[in-house]
């Protein structure tokens, strides 16, 4: 069984999770609270670096190695979310399209709803066709904010 190292970053808009092997980013949620004492990695302390950077607005991309574990079509949904430009959203159905199944409207939210690598894999940039923000698992809110963020750092 593969070391995970934890560690935590207080967001503008809460405390966050990652979660790394020395190898891979395995995890970046929000929490409520810490569950476990930090501890120290190369990767982890790039992670929480990059993120730092992000939310002070220094950063547009993230350049860390990423564990994507799903289904062949989750991974498919997840890399296409890594296309979608900072401060730039696409709707549900658009990013069916991109993957070229225009019908799997609510597959594509439900592989979203499955990411675990938040922020990094940016799920926040995808929004209802009708330009509405549904189904953010770290709240609607942190959605919103996070959207709003990117655009002022444009």
């Amino acid at each position: 069984m593969t070391d995970k190292y934890y560690g935590y970053y207080e967001s503008s808009v809460g405390l966050i999770e990652v979660v790394c092997t020395k190898e891979w980013v395995l995890s970046v949620l929000f929490v409520d609270k810490r569950a476990t004492t930090t501890d120290s990695t190369d990767l982890l302390e790039e992670a929480l670096l990059q993120l730092e950077q992000f939310f002070k607005g220094m950063r547009k991309e993230f350049t860390l190695p990423l564990s994507l574990n799903g289904t062949e079509f989750q991974k498919g949904v997840w890399q296409e979310l890594l296309n979608i430009p900072f401060g730039q959203t696409l709707s549900y159905k658009d990013l069916a399209v991109k993957i070229g199944n225009e019908k799997a409207t609510r597959a594509v939210g439900n592989a979203n709803s499955k990411n675990l690598i938040g922020i990094i894999v940016p799920c926040h940039r995808v929004i209802g066709s009708n330009q509405s923000l549904t189904g953010y698992s770290g709240g609607l809110e942190r959605k919103q904010w996070l959207l709003a963020h990117e655009r002022k750092c444009l």
